[in-house]
């Protein structure tokens, strides 16, 4: 009878999800399998730190639909716990493998022992330690079933090395096919609060739907489309869901964010707000007044029966796939004849005083404002570029400026708010889209946390563009400081020449500090064939963003 390791196992068990890039850094405990895998056409990208492969499985997973798998030995898991933090607040379906020492020796003062089990179970979904080389494929299928159920996650499993080492027989493992284990079949609402739903529409005045996280569990925004085109509702997105609608359709209001878009700003006079996979938290006010008019009435579809009225009652309540839901209300809302809204005209009204400030704020000087950064960027995209930012206000001015166009295309940090995920995520966007340019965008205080990333992406030849927004600070920190402090403290930063760490690692770089010269930097970045970081130098400019928590932490100290 031939025999099988649990190393093999773990390659199969992955194999039958159809998975075949693993982001990792070797050590110790996962040796045997990274071994097992180098025989097989597993493609393993190896990072310079734990946390930006955890990044990495997560941004695969949210541009895929399909798992991210990481792996680390037993210190590489504990740098790994921030980056499935963030997987747990991005909603990505992450498969977390570390290994540990064996498993006899556990709680005896075994090498390098730490409780990974309860170390990851508050920041995922579920964290398990394997115990029988027999069950492997069990705990994979269940992993992979709880990642995907319901809100999506990161789940980690603990594998021991000496379980990887051990053989058994064949005729002793049972391995199941994942729809065996994981229907993928649409979940639908109930066809009577489908009804209405559409009731509830038919009456509004001033309706807006605003598109969160888990109504981009698709790699189509088509349902999103068909139930615009047929309604005529104007619509917000945000997270996963941006670009499931292209900004530039005339019922798109753009990027959910009500510091950054005067068109977000006006969701407080909706009559009626459809929240599409989007949670009742704090980035809306929790949905209470005046953040939502308190006699507005709320539509939430969600695929967790938890966030339905979790912190405000919803006229209609629907769990279900949010796409399959939006193709059961687009039916309905076919059999009758929907109004136009003559508020969709305030929000284009709104957009439009948007482009005009932004525009007054894209002007040619030294030390250049962030916008006309963007500015000078958007006029060299491409429909199939992906961009992706990280935090801080240089991100903030391109978010509220740069549209997103096709579905997933367009990143931002997760609601952890968490720095430096933006290069890992632009890696592993290169990994999914090799044809496509990738994007990314940072400023100086959050690209220190995964610079050496640069090396991986000259390792594995993914040549992404990064645009470096360098104001020699924690830019929004150092805003928030001055106006409700009046000074800074410790969000001071040195004009480093990070580009020169970008060439030192075998990378393109160069420094901008002239509106001249950015323009032709661009498109030698562009032509390099190489990772390339343009550093570029800014003014320090205080965003929206910033100036509306100063705002909102001033109006609380008042109260």
């Amino acid at each position: 009878m031939a025999r099988v390791t649990g190393s093999e196992l773990i390659c199969r068990a992955l194999k039958l999800e159809d998975i075949t890039n693993i982001f990792a850094l070797a050590g110790d405990h996962i040796l045997p399998v990274l071994d097992a895998m180098a025989d097989q056409d597993f493609r393993i990208i190896d990072t310079r730190h734990e946390q930006a492969a955890v990044h990495m499985a997560d941004g695969w997973g949210r541009i895929t639909e399909q798992p991210g798998v990481c792996m680390y030995t037993t210190p590489g898991f504990a740098n790994a716990i921030p980056g499935l933090t963030n997987a747990m607040h991005s909603e990505s379906p992450v498969i977390s493998i570390a290994g540990c020492a064996d498993l006899h020796d556990l709680g005896r003062g075994a090498q390098q022992e730490i409780d990974q089990v309860h170390m990851a179970a508050p920041v995922t979904k579920g964290s398990f330690l394997v115990h029988d080389i027999r069950r492997i494929p069990e705990f994979i299928g269940r992993a992979m079933r709880l990642a995907f159920s319901g809100r999506r996650g990161p789940v980690h499993l603990t594998i021991p090395i000496d379980l990887q080492e051990q053989s058994v027989d064949e005729d002793e493992v049972v391995l199941y096919r994942p729809d065996e284990y994981r229907s993928k079949r649409a979940i639908l609402a109930d066809p009577e609060a489908v009804r209405r739903a559409v009731a509830v529409l038919r009456q509004a005045q001033r309706p807006l739907i605003i598109a969160g996280s888990a109504a981009g569990y698709t790699l189509s925004g088509e349902a999103l489309q068909r139930f615009i085109e047929t309604t005529r509702l104007p619509v917000l997105t945000e997270e996963q869901s941006r670009g499931l609608i292209s900004d530039d359709h005339p019922y798109a209001f753009g990027f959910f964010e009500r510091g950054l878009n005067r068109a977000a700003a006006k969701a407080r006079d909706a009559d009626v707000v459809v929240l599409l996979g989007r949670k009742q938290d704090f980035t809306i006010g929790f949905c209470r007044p005046p953040n939502v008019a308190a006699d507005a009435k709320i539509i939430q579809i969600d695929p967790s029966a938890l966030e339905i009225g979790r912190n405000r009652g919803v006229a209609v309540g629907m769990v279900g796939d949010v796409s399959s839901v939006l193709d059961q209300m687009t039916r309905e809302a076919a059999n009758f004849t929907l109004k136009d809204f003559p508020w969709v005209e305030e929000l284009r009204a709104a957009r439009a005083s948007q482009v005009a400030w932004a525009e007054g704020l894209a002007r040619p000087e030294t030390p250049m404002h962030a916008m006309f950064v963007h500015k000078t960027l958007k006029s060299m995209l491409r429909p199939d570029d992906c961009l992706v930012f990280d935090g801080g206000d240089f991100c903030h001015f391109g978010r509220s400026f740069l549209p997103a166009l096709q579905p997933k295309r367009w990143f931002y940090i997760s609601s952890l708010g968490m720095l430096g995920s933006s290069l890992p995520t632009a890696l592993a966007a290169k990994v999914a889209y090799p044809n496509s340019r990738v994007i990314m965008l940072t400023g100086d205080g959050a690209f220190g946390f995964n610079a050496m990333e640069f090396d991986t992406a000259v390792r594995h030849k993914l040549n992404i563009v990064a645009i470096l927004g360098n104001d020699s600070a924690w830019g929004i920190d150092r805003q928030i400081q001055l106006g409700l402090y009046g000074r800074p403290v410790v969000t001071e930063l040195l004009q480093t020449r990070y580009e020169q760490l970008v060439q030192g690692l075998g990378g393109y770089g160069e420094f901008v500090t002239g509106p001249e010269d950015l323009e032709h930097a661009l498109q030698r970045a562009f032509a390099s064939e190489r990772p390339a970081l343009l550093n570029v130098v800014v003014k320090r400019a205080i965003s929206p963003r910033a100036e509306a928590a100063i705002a909102r932490r001033k109006a609380a100290a008042h109260k």
